[in-house]
């Protein structure tokens, strides 16, 4: 893959495999519930806001603004593992702060990055089967 990943190139072993594992369902657990908080937040907290409601929208900002720190976190360490280029890294990054955007992100970034990760993983794990002559 130009530019994105070296995850092709490297192998990991079985521990370096569970903690890719981990970092990946980390990132993407976060990622959705960012991304819920933050759709709430901007099509119900901002027009209660405006009715002149501002609870919803202070305490659902407080929320979002704490879990897109924790977001951050798991998905820094996941584009450290999958060794991705700056360019994906802050894509990844910056989608929290964009309505809708980090359920597109996810989805870039799982069929990019991640699914090539883990399918050359198990490629390389099975055995090489001989051709029948």
């Amino acid at each position: 893959m130009a530019g994105g990943t070296d995850c092709d190139k490297r192998s990991f072993d079985d521990q370096e495999m569970k903690v890719v594992e981990t970092a990946v369902l980390r990132y993407r657990v976060m990622a959705y519930i960012t991304g819920v908080v933050l759709v709430f937040l901007c099509f119900v907290g901002i027009p209660l806001q405006i009715a002149g409601h501002p609870a919803i929208a202070n305490n659902v900002g407080v929320v979002h603004g704490i879990l897109y720190i924790i977001y951050l976190v798991f998905a820094w360490i996941l584009s450290r593992k999958l060794q991705l280029a700056n360019k994906p890294t802050v894509i990844m990054l910056l989608a929290g702060t964009v309505p809708i955007m980090t359920f597109i992100v996810e989805r870039w970034i799982t069929r990019r990055f991640i699914s090539p990760a883990l399918a050359g993983q198990a490629k390389a794990a099975e055995p090489v089967s001989r051709s029948a002559r």
